[in-house]
């Protein structure tokens, strides 16, 4: 079976490769059909790409410069691996021919290095620290791709959707949190058709599991870990086992662990079920089937947790507690248990929401004020829109694409606002 994530097979020829999707490109871009010898992922990638960019040509925005840019890279997980991925990739980034990029999960490349050569060349399509690459910025590449898919990818040549991209190729895999699963961004080699090979995308992927493998060395607390934000169903992290929870018990630990002292069955109850009448015993066999999953985390009278568990809400929090707002907005994976209706719950997923909503507006950061207007929950939010235009200076490279965007939801409110 061809593998789908790989640009071309061993021993293809890559100019005849490179004739046929440069005409496939055009015919897509003109009329909208796609050919059946484009890949799938790339003709999905290219349909995203013309429903959010303006054109086929364009240069990637730069958000991040100079000292924001540092301090951005110097607090970011990532930084932690770097040194392991310049051992793994430096010689290849050094060679002159290609380079070796690194991004954050909303597609800000954060490093990219290799020979002065190779990244002047790259400069030429804003392929720098601080641009923007992920696809609803840059169209159809390697590290966006993969950010979008969750998936090592490779892209070749003109499989890029923008023509300023086409004489490069370039393969990328995610890189993800050990413990949280949370995606925290990608790595990327580029260069020329050479890297059209399968090698590449093996290189890749064995750099990310690399890197998620040093991770786990961070020296932490030893305490069990709850991911629960952005997840229908929390993920428990305990003694180096990952267990997913079902809706309920994601439930009932997320509010043992917002409540250290305990709860009683009654104060339990309310927070699961409201003010609905729900017999005792409901509750007794959900905590006695989540007992037999967790074991003795799980103790009664009140219902409590033997060891403090650690929650990606709570290090939102502390973050924002911290004074490291952007900080907190990459630990933010999304609402808290976005589709519970435990009251509980929905109260703490309100809260922790407006808390780190408000920290982004009264900041004035640009760069926290982007993260936020970028995300799902953040990308029809007009009040941040029109402070991260306020806030961006004049001469800022996106402020353009800024303004078009809080145009056009003053727009769609007033509207709303007329019906």
């Amino acid at each position: 079976m061809v593998n789908p994530w790989l640009a071309m097979a061993s021993g293809a020829d890559p100019a005849e490769r490179s004739r046929t999707m440069g005409g496939a490109h055009s015919a897509f871009v003109s009329d909208g059909v796609v050919s059946p010898r484009v890949r799938a992922v790339v003709a999905e990638s290219w349909r995203r790409s013309a429903a959010v960019l303006p054109g086929p040509e364009f240069m990637a925005p730069v958000e991040l410069t100079d000292d924001e840019l540092d301090r951005y890279r110097r607090t970011h997980p990532l930084a932690r691996v770097m040194p392991l991925l310049r051992e793994l990739l430096g010689t290849i980034a050094d060679d002159g021919a290609h380079l070796l990029a690194v991004c954050d999960a909303a597609g800000r490349m954060l490093w990219v290095e290799g020979h002065a050569g190779v990244r002047r060349g790259a400069e030429r399509m804003n392929f720098v620290p601080g641009a923007r690459w992920d696809e609803r910025h840059a169209g159809t590449n390697a590290p966006g791709t993969a950010l979008a898919l969750d998936h090592a990818v490779q892209i070749f040549a003109t499989e890029h959707y923008n023509r300023l991209v086409q004489p490069w190729t370039c393969a990328a895999a995610p890189i993800h949190d050990p413990v949280t699963g949370r995606l925290l961004g990608a790595v990327d080699i580029t260069g020329g058709d050479h890297l059209a090979g399968p090698h590449s995308l093996a290189l890749v992927q064995a750099t990310a599991r690399a890197a998620e493998a040093h991770l786990t060395t961070d020296p932490a607390t030893g305490h069990p870990t709850l991911s629960a934000l952005g997840r229908e169903e929390a993920l428990l992290t305990t003694n180096g086992h990952r267990l997913r929870l079902s809706r309920r018990h994601s439930e009932i630990l997320t509010l043992l662990a917002a409540n250290p002292a305990g709860m009683t069955g009654d104060q339990l109850s309310l927070a699961l079920y409201g003010e609905r009448p729900v017999p005792p015993v409901t509750l007794r066999a959900e905590l006695s089937r989540l007992r037999r999953l967790v074991g003795g985390l799980l103790h009664s009278r009140p219902y409590r947790l033997s060891v403090p568990v650690q929650t990606d809400a709570a290090d939102v929090e502390r973050e924002l507690a911290a004074g490291d707002l952007c900080g907190a907005l990459r630990t933010y994976a999304g609402p808290l248990l976005p589709q519970s209706e435990a009251p509980g719950i929905r109260r703490m997923r309100r809260l922790l929401e407006d808390r780190l909503r408000r920290a982004v507006l009264v900041g004035d950061d640009a760069g926290a004020l982007q993260l936020w207007a970028d995300s799902p929950w953040g990308e029809e939010d007009l009040e941040v829109w029109e402070r991260l235009l306020a806030t961006l200076p004049e001469d800022a490279r996106h402020r353009g694409r800024v303004a078009a965007r809080a145009g056009r939801l003053r727009a769609t409110f007033a509207q709303r606002g007329e019906d």
